[in-house]
């Protein structure tokens, strides 16, 4: 009986989704290719160097460890195993504020129970303690429910135990809103919202499940790799190449082939004019982008849905500076935010109007206060990351003239205002004059460098109406043998989410095609399900649950929330299904 021949797959995009899909796909037995535009490989998760500085491009802290380690798992190996070293930061965030003041994000409780209690006193820590349980669930339902499955049709959102389970993640609530029960200070609110920055939203609209970042912060701490974000991928990349992957840079991708039948991928041709046959094409370039770029354009339904898909709301850009400083500031620790004064004030010049606030709220990475090698010795390097709006219209589309504004002038008051906030806020000696070499990345850097639709750095928003089910599916819209994984395709944005969806696509790829999924029914590398309990449980591990086990008031005050909460759901789904078949 003659073999069959081996499967082959092209992974358009070696970003953090597409290094790990290909890694997933070669363990299954596919032969995999990856075709990289860049000189590079961990796209956004990249390294700049200069002169012996060392800057993360893009992400700069590592959250939800345990889904970096499932994929090593998932592979037969461990971060440890391929040389990869994870650093807990002591801190994790100084928050500045323009009073003069700071709060110190920490994982230690005594130190959080000091600085909230001299905020908001004794009953101020108890509410404290209420929304870390709450955002708890957040964490827990969403891992369970959320980032090991797929959604394919609205429709399972209606299921009875999903309704139920979602209505406990307060999605029809915005994380402020939220927050508001538990701190009843401006000041706690903004320390504790902030972090939908990470997701490139307002916590004015991001719903209250984000909690779970900053839940996760301070359970389980921030992270950094030694070396730098793009060792874990970069360990990650070995680990496929051992498998069989290949990988091939400065390889731009210039369409998706069909076959005759105008809807069944059969490879891809390269902008050199070579012709790439496969099986399988995964996208990892920037879902927007690739859909109306790569894709053919010849059916109205893709060129609707394409439309659609530039409509959707998008998360911030960003203006990145990647300063060489000629000595250390010890004044700033690893992790830092430096929070408006007039907080909403900046989230709405940023997502209402797609500007620079006129007091930007930013981010300030000291990569070097962790890990020394990031900078040469009695130096460090600082990146400075500024929210701002995205550009106005996706390139490629409109009259040829982009109506945008002058991001020139919006990146030079950007360096002004985080110069002078700096040095005003921590006391610290202006950072201008230490400054030996700068590079900057804009809206317009972002979306060249990565293809990044209007330059919006993490993608599609999060909102209520573009996740789960209503987020652009891992299966193409229209096509065979066409698959997503990255920001804009379920499960979401951030690095460790994208690695969860790696796996969800990869799963629906081998189910399409039949083919057995090495790592299935496998037992769990993490032990957090407790001691099992049988026959031979020792007497000092047996679990016996009193007869009466009081039900904390937050809870029951949280059940009621979630029925009342129930119709407005409901008719939400039911309206966003309805649309969702009418695109």
């Amino acid at each position: 009986m003659e073999k069959s021949a081996q499967k082959t797959a092209v992974v358009i995009g070696a970003g953090a989704g597409g290094i790990a899909t290909a890694a997933r796909l070669a363990k299954a037995g596919l032969s995999v290719t990856v075709l990289e535009k860049n000189s590079f490989t961990g796209g956004r998760c990249s390294l700049i160097r200069h002169d012996g500085h060392r800057f993360d491009q893009g992400p700069s802290l590592l959250l939800l460890p345990k889904l970096f380690r499932e994929v090593f798992f998932d592979l037969d190996t461990t971060l440890e195993a391929e040389g990869v070293e994870l650093l807990q930061c002591p801190t994790n965030y100084n928050v500045w504020f323009a009073d003069g003041e700071n709060f110190e994000l920490t994982t230690d409780l005594a130190r959080m129970k000091t600085q909230i209690e001299r905020w908001e006193g004794k009953d101020g820590f108890d509410r404290y303690l209420s929304w870390l349980r709450e955002a708890h669930a957040h964490y827990e339902i969403s891992v369970a429910k959320v980032l090991s499955r797929n959604f394919t049709s609205t429709w399972q959102l209606a299921a009875p135990k999903f309704v139920l389970a979602g209505l406990l993640l307060h999605p029809l609530h915005s994380i402020w809103n939220r927050a508001g029960r538990y701190f009843w200070s401006e000041r706690l609110r903004r320390v504790f919202t902030f972090a939908t920055m990470y997701m490139g939203m307002s916590p004015f609209d991001a719903p209250a499940t984000y909690s779970l970042l900053q839940y996760t912060e301070l359970a389980e701490g921030i992270w950094y790799p030694r070396g730098g974000f793009q060792t874990v991928l970069a360990a990650l990349q070995r680990v496929g190449e051992r498998l069989g992957v290949k990988y091939r840079l400065g390889t731009p991708v210039k369409q998706i082939l069909m076959q005759s039948d105008g809807k069944t991928v059969r490879g891809v041709e390269l902008e050199s004019g070579e012709m790439m046959e496969a099986d399988v094409v995964v996208v990892n370039a920037d879902l927007v982008y690739a859909y109306g770029n790569l894709f053919p354009q010849t059916k109205s339904q893709t060129r609707r849905y394409v439309k659609s898909l530039r409509q959707k709301d998008g998360s911030c850009s960003a203006i990145s500076f990647y300063w060489s400083l000629d000595r250390t500031i010890p004044e700033l620790q690893t992790h830092n935010i430096f929070l408006a004064d007039e907080y909403r004030e900046s989230f709405d010049a940023i997502f209402d109007r797609q500007t620079l606030p006129d007091e930007p709220s930013f981010y300030v990475n000291v990569p070097s206060r962790i890990d020394p090698s990031a900078a040469p010795e009695g130096r460090d390097s600082i990146i400075a990351l500024v929210p701002a709006g995205h550009l106005l219209e996706s390139k490629g589309t409109g009259s040829g003239i982009r109506q945008n504004q002058d991001w020139d002038a919006l990146v030079s008051r950007a360096r002004r205002a985080v110069l002078s906030t700096i040095a005003a806020r921590t006391g610290c000696a202006p950072l201008e004059p230490f400054i030996t070499h700068e590079m900057v990345n804009d809206p317009y850097a972002w979306e060249a460098k990565f293809n990044l639709d209007k330059g919006s750095i993490l993608g599609l928003s999060h909102s209520f109406s573009n996740v789960l089910a209503f987020r652009p599916r891992t299966r193409a819209e229209g096509f065979r043998n066409a698959y997503f994984v990255g920001a804009s395709t379920h499960p979401g944005t951030g690095v460790p989410i994208v690695l969860a969806g790696s796996k969800i696509t990869t799963e629906q790829i081998l189910e399409d095609m039949g083919r057995p999924i090495p790592w299935k029914d496998r037992p769990s590398f993490v032990r957090d399900h407790g001691t099992p309990q049988n026959s031979k449980t020792g007497k000092l591990d047996k679990i016996a649950r009193p007869s009466w086990v009081p039900v904390p008031r937050t809870m029951i005050i949280s059940i009621y929330v979630a029925m009342g909460s129930l119709l407005t759901f409901c008719i939400n789904l039911l309206l966003a299904g309805w649309v969702g078949t009418s695109v």
